[in-house]
């Protein structure tokens, strides 16, 4: 059944196609009726058609107790060969093919962005019923699912960045979903250009590879980088190693994916798209890929240990202060979207400390109790009429069971409380932490622990706020709550299945488990420690583990007394100690004044640079440098630039204002009034009788 994994991402391409015709045979508007429901079942047919086969295929590659990687290529782009050039025939020595890989880290992947996938698409039927675009939204879906199953399963860099420009293609197009929204237009293209900045460095490191290498095929270059391993390590540019350079340039294109410093700053703006939008594509999948990438590349960062370091330190860095800017988000939306900065810092830390088991297994998990927590919060909006402002909320718990229920499931899943799916993968990362601290790095196991506290204060903050108390809304909204239909509660219900069960598969030993789940991907990834890891990973015994994850749940457990003791009754108890220290509360609720550093330097800087070079002639310029010609011929630029300016481009503006003005005045003479028209004719006939009559 593996001959079949083709197929897994061809059902939801088949769907985008029929979709997208069907939208361009019916028009912007969105489908009613007979219509809409043909978007659906086309869209959730091929996605659960594909999420099907996913299992299948996933299940024929278990059936073998040590399985093997399955290449599944499909044709070849670039062969060895010779290019025609200017001077003969170019030899050219490298190969590029298109195909695919199933191994036990695409095969996690795989079955994450399937399954999750699949219910998103059903919830996506309930909470965009009757909305513009619906065909067009569904469309958009679908070809996400596409290229996200391309990132996953490609065999290759250049098959996977393929994949991750598709997602980057995707999420411009739902963030701005609702396009004639200036905010969402805004946060569309922000978050475009954004992962455009992590992109070009990425594709630096994918030529340096195919440079060295020839090729970019995961399974030759892994046997490529291991018999030249010592080569990896001499100098190369900018005082690193080649193998630092090309793990420095795929961890800045990460940073972009998935948010981390410095290229965070898109993600919380993009909960401008639909909530939906936002628990697949930058809660559960897309904003992965970076973790993906850096696991994928595991090989690579071994041979880098300073490179290592700097992912360690920058997740823990991100975790923290993601966490601390969700502890006074007043946008239930906005909260969850930190809180998924924070927990992919969470995982950036584990890989950089080598436990790349660690940072999938809590890339898993994640998955179900973040796309669940998403959910449920687009279930309040929705109930809510829009409202995503938790100080207009409130006593949801009696009015929205199904929905709060499973929210609480979420908030105790991400909070690591025992025996949730969060509590196993969390734990696996805080035990590397620790281990490191043992090494010295102290800092990093002190921020991941903080993190795990305020995670769980500003989790059930929101919580408390939404759910308990009295109801601070609208009456009118109030009244009328109620829980979602079931296409948008049985896939709260599934998640919140696996917000609970999905971390069982990697109980460690030291609570009689086998850690299966780390035993699955060790084929894959490198081994924690090994190599030159950026610190030497102590052995704890089971006692010292256990004693871990006790200090662990009571941190989580005093931040959610502490949180629910404090916002029960409503806001006005943390708002009263938000007043005591009003500057770090108003740096904490403006991004760190983030947005507005990037505005006044990047921003105001590029746009003072452009005004500048509009004001010369830059190819003048360049050939009088080139040329020597020294300071007359850059003054006979900037005449030139002037001129151009002023002299040429003024007449084109002056012929443009004068047709305006002449059309503005011939266009007072249409009125519209047949009266008019009339006595307009008649004179026009009078005076051509009367000319003619002179004349003659």
């Amino acid at each position: 059944m593996r001959d079949l994994l083709w197929l897994v991402p061809l059902l939801p391409l088949l769907g985008a196609i029929a979709n997208g015709l069907l939208v361009l045979r019916q028009g912007p508007a969105h489908p009613v009726g007979r219509s809409e429901r043909t978007v659906a079942w086309i869209a959730c047919g091929s996605s659960g058609a594909s999420a099907l086969l996913a299992l299948g295929v996933i299940a024929d590659y278990l059936r073998v107790r040590s399985p093997q990687p399955f290449p599944l290529p499909l044709w070849e782009w670039l062969a060895p060969g010779a290019l025609p050039g200017a001077a003969g025939q170019v030899p050219l020595d490298l190969s590029i093919g298109f195909g695919l890989l199933l191994d036990p880290l695409s095969v996690v992947m795989l079955f994450v962005v399937t399954f999750v996938g699949f219910w998103i698409h059903l919830y996506s039927v309930g909470y965009m019923a009757g909305e513009p675009g619906f065909g067009r939204y569904f469309t958009y879906l679908n070809l996400f699912l596409v290229a996200m199953l391309v990132l996953v399963l490609g065999d290759g860099y250049a098959t996977m960045f393929l994949g991750w420009e598709g997602v980057g293609l995707c999420s411009y197009l739902l963030i701005g979903f609702y396009f004639d929204r200036t905010s969402a237009a805004d946060a569309g293209r922000k978050a475009f250009v954004v992962n455009r900045i992590g992109d070009f460095a990425l594709l630096a490191g994918l030529f340096a590879l195919a440079g060295r290498y020839g090729t970019l095929q995961f399974a030759e270059l892994s046997s490529r980088i291991a018999a030249s391993a010592e080569a990896l390590s001499t100098p190369y540019v900018l005082g690193l190693s080649f193998a630092g350079f090309v793990a420095l340039c795929l961890f800045l294109g990460a940073t972009g994916k998935s948010a981390q410093i410095p290229l965070y700053i898109w993600l919380p703006d993009a909960m401008a798209g639909p909530t939906p939008v936002s628990a697949l594509i930058h809660a559960a999948t897309m904003v992965t890929a970076g973790v993906y990438l850096v696991v994928r590349s595991s090989a690579i960062f071994e041979l880098a240990p300073e490179i290592s370091a700097l992912v360690a330190w920058v997740g823990a860095a991100t975790a923290l202060l993601a966490a601390g800017f969700a502890l006074v988000q007043t946008d239930l939306k906005k909260v969850l979207a930190y809180s998924t900065i924070s927990q992919l810092g969470y995982m950036f830390l584990a890989a950089g400390l080598g436990a790349y088991s660690a940072a999938v297994f809590h890339l898993a998990t994640h998955a179900f109790f973040k796309a669940l927590l998403f959910l449920a919060a687009g279930a309040v909006i929705h109930a809510l009429g829009g409202e995503q402002d938790l100080r207009r909320m409130g006593g949801l718990w009696r009015r929205l069971p199904i929905v709060g229920r499973t929210f609480a499931i979420g908030a105790l899943a991400i909070a690591g409380i025992f025996p949730f799916a969060g509590f196993w993968s969390k734990d696996e990362i805080l035990h590397a932490a620790a281990a490191s601290a043992a090494a010295g790095h102290w800092v990093l196991y002190a921020a991941a622990l903080a993190t795990a506290g305020l995670t769980a204060f500003y989790m059930f903050r929101a919580f408390a706020l939404a759910f308990l108390g009295d109801f601070r809304g609208d009456p009118h909204a109030g009244s009328h709550a109620h829980d979602a239909p079931r296409t948008m509660t049985l896939p709260l219900v599934v998640l919140a299945v696996g917000a609970v069960g999905a971390g069982w598969v990697g109980i460690p030993a030291a609570l009689g488990g086998a850690d299966r789940f780390g035993r699955f991907l060790a084929p894959v990834v490198a081994p924690i420690g090994s190599g030159q890891a950026p610190a030497e990973h102590a052995a704890f015994s089971h006692a010292a583990e256990v004693g871990g994850m006790a200090l662990a749940l009571g941190v989580a457990g005093a931040a959610i007394f502490f949180a629910l003791r404090t916002y029960r009754a409503g806001p006005k108890r943390g708002a009263a100690v938000a007043a005591r220290f009003p500057r770090l509360h108003s740096w904490l609720a403006h991004n760190g004044w983030v947005d507005e550093i990037y505005d006044a330097t990047v921003v105001r800087g590029t746009w003072g640079l452009a005004r500048l070079a509009a004001r010369f002639d830059a190819g003048a310029i360049d050939r009088g440098l080139v040329e020597g010609a020294g300071r007359a011929t850059v003054a006979g630029s900037w005449i030139s630039g002037l001129f151009d300016r002023h002299v040429v481009d003024g007449l084109v503006n002056l012929s443009a204002w004068l047709l305006d003005r002449f059309s503005r005045s011939l266009r007072r003479v249409q009125t519209g009034a047949v009266s008019n028209y009339a006595f307009a004719l008649a004179l026009c006939a009078f005076l051509l009788v009367c000319a003619f009559a002179v004349w003659r």
